[in-house]
Protein backbone atom coordinates (compact mmCIF):
# COMPACT_ATOMS: atom_id res chain seq x y z
CA UNK A 1 0.00 0.00 0.00
CA UNK A 2 1.19 3.21 -0.90
CA UNK A 3 0.56 6.48 0.80
CA UNK A 4 1.03 9.84 -0.46
CA UNK A 5 1.63 13.12 1.21
CA UNK A 6 0.93 15.09 -1.19
CA UNK A 7 -1.52 13.43 -4.24
CA UNK A 8 -1.49 15.68 -6.72
CA UNK A 9 1.51 15.18 -8.92
CA UNK A 10 2.48 17.84 -12.38
CA UNK A 11 4.68 18.15 -14.90
CA UNK A 12 5.90 14.84 -17.32
CA UNK A 13 9.32 14.16 -14.95
CA UNK A 14 8.04 14.97 -11.82
CA UNK A 15 8.01 12.59 -9.83
CA UNK A 16 7.15 11.35 -5.58
CA UNK A 17 10.40 10.10 -3.42
CA UNK A 18 10.10 6.99 -1.51
CA UNK A 19 10.50 8.06 2.18
CA UNK A 20 9.47 5.47 4.22
CA UNK A 21 8.83 1.42 3.11
CA UNK A 22 7.83 -0.66 6.09
CA UNK A 23 6.58 -3.83 4.78
CA UNK A 24 3.99 -3.55 2.04
CA UNK A 25 3.27 0.39 3.59
CA UNK A 26 5.71 2.97 1.10
CA UNK A 27 5.39 6.74 1.88
CA UNK A 28 5.76 9.07 -0.63
CA UNK A 29 6.92 12.38 -0.09
CA UNK A 30 5.98 15.56 -2.40
CA UNK A 31 6.31 15.89 -6.08
CA UNK A 32 9.83 17.07 -7.89
CA UNK A 33 12.95 16.06 -8.80
CA UNK A 34 14.14 11.94 -9.15
CA UNK A 35 17.13 10.87 -7.25
CA UNK A 36 20.22 10.36 -9.36
CA UNK A 37 19.94 6.77 -10.74
CA UNK A 38 15.82 6.96 -10.86
CA UNK A 39 12.92 8.09 -13.04
CA UNK A 40 9.13 8.58 -12.66
CA UNK A 41 7.03 5.52 -13.85
CA UNK A 42 2.89 5.67 -15.16
CA UNK A 43 2.02 6.85 -11.63
CA UNK A 44 4.92 9.17 -11.06
CA UNK A 45 6.64 7.55 -8.62
CA UNK A 46 10.60 7.10 -8.40
CA UNK A 47 12.03 4.68 -9.39
CA UNK A 48 15.24 3.00 -9.34
CA UNK A 49 16.94 2.64 -13.14
CA UNK A 50 17.32 -1.59 -12.49
CA UNK A 51 17.27 -2.73 -16.39
CA UNK A 52 20.47 -3.39 -18.27
CA UNK A 53 20.78 -0.88 -21.64
CA UNK A 54 19.65 -2.77 -24.99
CA UNK A 55 21.42 -3.10 -27.74
CA UNK A 56 21.09 0.47 -29.37
CA UNK A 57 22.00 2.03 -25.82
CA UNK A 58 25.42 -0.11 -26.73
CA UNK A 59 25.72 0.50 -29.78
CA UNK A 60 25.15 4.53 -29.15
CA UNK A 61 27.95 4.38 -26.14
CA UNK A 62 30.09 2.52 -29.06
CA UNK A 63 29.82 5.25 -31.43
CA UNK A 64 30.47 8.34 -29.04
CA UNK A 65 33.02 6.27 -27.54
CA UNK A 66 34.66 5.77 -30.40
CA UNK A 67 34.31 9.47 -31.68
CA UNK A 68 37.45 10.49 -29.79
CA UNK A 69 39.67 7.91 -30.70
CA UNK A 70 38.59 8.36 -34.60
CA UNK A 71 39.47 11.94 -34.43
CA UNK A 72 42.82 11.55 -32.20
CA UNK A 73 44.13 9.07 -35.24
CA UNK A 74 42.85 11.53 -37.66
CA UNK A 75 45.03 14.69 -36.59
CA UNK A 76 47.63 12.44 -35.50
CA UNK A 77 48.22 11.61 -39.00
CA UNK A 78 47.32 14.52 -39.92
CA UNK A 79 50.20 16.46 -38.52
CA UNK A 80 52.69 13.69 -38.40
CA UNK A 81 52.59 12.72 -42.26
CA UNK A 82 55.79 11.47 -43.69
CA UNK A 83 57.50 13.83 -41.68
CA UNK A 84 57.84 11.50 -38.54
CA UNK A 85 57.91 7.99 -37.05
CA UNK A 86 56.39 8.60 -34.40
CA UNK A 87 52.77 8.32 -35.66
CA UNK A 88 52.30 4.47 -34.71
CA UNK A 89 53.27 5.29 -31.51
CA UNK A 90 50.71 7.72 -30.92
CA UNK A 91 48.26 5.72 -32.65
CA UNK A 92 48.82 3.14 -30.18
CA UNK A 93 48.73 5.57 -27.17
CA UNK A 94 45.91 7.02 -28.22
CA UNK A 95 43.88 3.43 -28.19
CA UNK A 96 45.46 3.21 -24.70
CA UNK A 97 43.85 6.47 -23.36
CA UNK A 98 40.47 5.76 -24.68
CA UNK A 99 40.29 2.07 -23.69
CA UNK A 100 41.48 2.58 -20.43
CA UNK A 101 39.19 5.79 -19.92
CA UNK A 102 36.42 3.37 -20.96
CA UNK A 103 37.51 0.40 -18.61
CA UNK A 104 37.47 3.20 -15.69
CA UNK A 105 34.16 4.76 -16.89
CA UNK A 106 32.39 1.43 -16.39
CA UNK A 107 33.93 0.82 -13.01
CA UNK A 108 33.42 4.06 -11.28
CA UNK A 109 29.79 3.67 -12.66
CA UNK A 110 26.87 2.36 -10.76
CA UNK A 111 27.21 -1.00 -9.73
CA UNK A 112 30.56 0.40 -8.97
CA UNK A 113 33.63 -1.56 -9.17
CA UNK A 114 32.36 -3.89 -12.09
CA UNK A 115 32.08 -3.55 -15.85
CA UNK A 116 28.87 -3.28 -16.15
CA UNK A 117 26.11 -0.64 -15.62
CA UNK A 118 22.41 -0.42 -15.03
CA UNK A 119 19.94 2.29 -16.86
CA UNK A 120 16.64 2.98 -17.45
CA UNK A 121 14.81 2.28 -20.38
CA UNK A 122 14.41 5.30 -22.98
CA UNK A 123 10.41 5.85 -23.84
CA UNK A 124 10.75 9.02 -26.16
CA UNK A 125 12.84 11.50 -27.58
CA UNK A 126 11.77 14.16 -24.39
CA UNK A 127 13.50 11.73 -21.76
CA UNK A 128 16.84 13.52 -23.26
CA UNK A 129 15.64 16.52 -22.57
CA UNK A 130 13.97 16.61 -18.96
CA UNK A 131 15.01 20.40 -18.41
CA UNK A 132 12.31 21.76 -21.39
CA UNK A 133 9.41 20.03 -19.16
CA UNK A 134 9.49 21.88 -15.60
CA UNK A 135 6.02 22.59 -15.06
CA UNK A 136 4.66 25.62 -14.34
CA UNK A 137 1.30 25.61 -12.32
CA UNK A 138 0.48 29.36 -12.37
CA UNK A 139 2.74 30.24 -14.91
CA UNK A 140 5.13 31.91 -12.61
CA UNK A 141 6.28 29.32 -10.55
CA UNK A 142 8.32 26.99 -12.41
CA UNK A 143 8.94 23.64 -10.55
CA UNK A 144 12.17 21.78 -11.05
CA UNK A 145 11.56 18.14 -12.14
CA UNK A 146 15.20 17.94 -14.11
CA UNK A 147 16.78 14.83 -14.07
CA UNK A 148 18.49 12.01 -16.32
CA UNK A 149 15.54 9.96 -17.56
CA UNK A 150 18.10 8.22 -19.48
CA UNK A 151 20.36 7.30 -16.59
CA UNK A 152 22.99 6.93 -17.35
CA UNK A 153 23.36 7.29 -20.98
CA UNK A 154 23.71 11.12 -20.76
CA UNK A 155 26.40 11.55 -18.06
CA UNK A 156 28.51 8.67 -19.07
CA UNK A 157 29.77 10.20 -22.28
CA UNK A 158 30.80 13.15 -20.29
CA UNK A 159 32.41 10.94 -17.73
CA UNK A 160 34.34 9.01 -20.50
CA UNK A 161 35.11 12.39 -22.08
CA UNK A 162 37.02 13.81 -18.79
CA UNK A 163 39.04 10.24 -18.43
CA UNK A 164 40.13 10.46 -21.93
CA UNK A 165 41.34 13.97 -21.53
CA UNK A 166 42.67 13.72 -18.28
CA UNK A 167 44.85 10.76 -19.47
CA UNK A 168 45.82 12.15 -22.79
CA UNK A 169 47.33 15.45 -20.85
CA UNK A 170 48.91 13.17 -18.55
CA UNK A 171 50.64 10.45 -21.23
CA UNK A 172 50.50 12.11 -24.69
CA UNK A 173 53.25 15.04 -23.97
CA UNK A 174 55.49 13.10 -22.32
CA UNK A 175 55.38 10.26 -25.15
CA UNK A 176 55.07 12.91 -27.73
CA UNK A 177 58.59 15.02 -26.85
CA UNK A 178 60.28 12.02 -27.00
CA UNK A 179 59.88 10.22 -29.84
CA UNK A 180 58.39 13.14 -31.99
CA UNK A 181 61.99 14.45 -32.74
CA UNK A 182 61.47 15.14 -36.16
CA UNK A 183 58.92 17.36 -35.81
CA UNK A 184 59.39 21.17 -35.29
CA UNK A 185 58.80 22.56 -31.54
CA UNK A 186 55.49 23.82 -32.81
CA UNK A 187 54.18 21.16 -35.31
CA UNK A 188 55.07 18.52 -32.00
CA UNK A 189 51.90 19.30 -30.02
CA UNK A 190 49.36 20.05 -32.65
CA UNK A 191 47.41 16.89 -31.80
CA UNK A 192 47.15 17.59 -28.52
CA UNK A 193 46.03 21.23 -29.14
CA UNK A 194 43.42 19.41 -31.65
CA UNK A 195 42.17 17.34 -28.79
CA UNK A 196 41.65 20.93 -26.43
CA UNK A 197 39.62 21.48 -29.51
CA UNK A 198 37.34 18.76 -30.53
CA UNK A 199 37.13 17.37 -26.96
CA UNK A 200 34.51 20.95 -25.45
CA UNK A 201 32.87 20.34 -29.78
CA UNK A 202 32.33 16.55 -28.83
CA UNK A 203 30.56 17.99 -25.47
CA UNK A 204 28.39 19.78 -26.87
CA UNK A 205 27.41 17.13 -29.56
CA UNK A 206 26.48 15.14 -26.58
CA UNK A 207 24.65 18.11 -24.87
CA UNK A 208 22.64 18.92 -27.16
CA UNK A 209 22.25 15.87 -30.20
CA UNK A 210 22.83 12.67 -27.63
CA UNK A 211 18.98 11.74 -27.97
CA UNK A 212 18.54 12.87 -31.49
CA UNK A 213 21.69 10.52 -32.52
CA UNK A 214 19.83 7.94 -30.54
CA UNK A 215 16.47 8.09 -31.86
CA UNK A 216 17.64 8.25 -35.37
CA UNK A 217 19.93 5.17 -35.10
CA UNK A 218 17.00 3.62 -33.38
CA UNK A 219 14.92 3.97 -36.51
CA UNK A 220 17.60 3.01 -39.14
Amino acid sequence: MAVDIQPACLGLYCGKTLLFKNGSTEIYGECGVCPRGQRTNAQKYCQPCTESPELYDWLYLGFMAMLPLVLHWFFIEWYSGKKSSSALFQHITALFECSMAAIITLLVSDPIGVLHIRSCRVLMLSDWYTMLYNPSPDYITTVHCTHEAVYPLYTIVFIYYAFCLVLMMLLRPLLVKKIACGLGKSDRFKSIYAALYFFPILTVLQAVGGGLLLSVQTEL
